[in-house]
C-alpha cells in the first residue's frame, strides 16, 4: 500500500518537485491566476511556466494544500501529486 502526504509548506513542495525535475506552472487557458500544475520533463505546451513566488502566491490565495506521494507501490520515486482544498 502506498501512502499520500499532504502539506502546505512551501519548502517541502518545492523540494519534492525539484527532486523530480518538476517546474512550477499553470494551465494557459484557465481562469485568471490559472490552475496550478507541476510540469515534469519536456515542457507541456498547454502549461505556462511561472516563478515559484507566483506559484505560491496563487497556492496561498486559493487556500490549497499539496497532496503527494514519495514512492510508488513498487518502491520507485513517485510523481503523483494534486492540489486540494485545505
Amino acid at each position: 500500500m502506498t501512502l499520500a502526504n499532504t502539506t502546505t509548506d512551501h519548502q517541502t513542495i518545492r523540494k519534492w518537485a525539484e527532486q523530480r525535475s518538476g517546474r512550477p506552472a499553470r494551465v494557459k487557458t484557465s481562469e485568471p491566476g490559472g490552475i496550478l500544475r507541476i510540469d515534469f520533463g519536456e515542457p507541456d505546451e498547454s502549461l505556462e511556466e511561472i516563478s515559484w513566488d507566483e506559484f505560491f502566491r496563487i497556492f496561498d490565495d486559493r487556500k490549497l494544500a499539496f497532496l503527494y506521494q514519495e514512492r510508488t507501490q513498487s518502491g520507485e520515486t513517485s510523481r503523483f501529486s494534486k492540489f486540494v482544498e485545505r
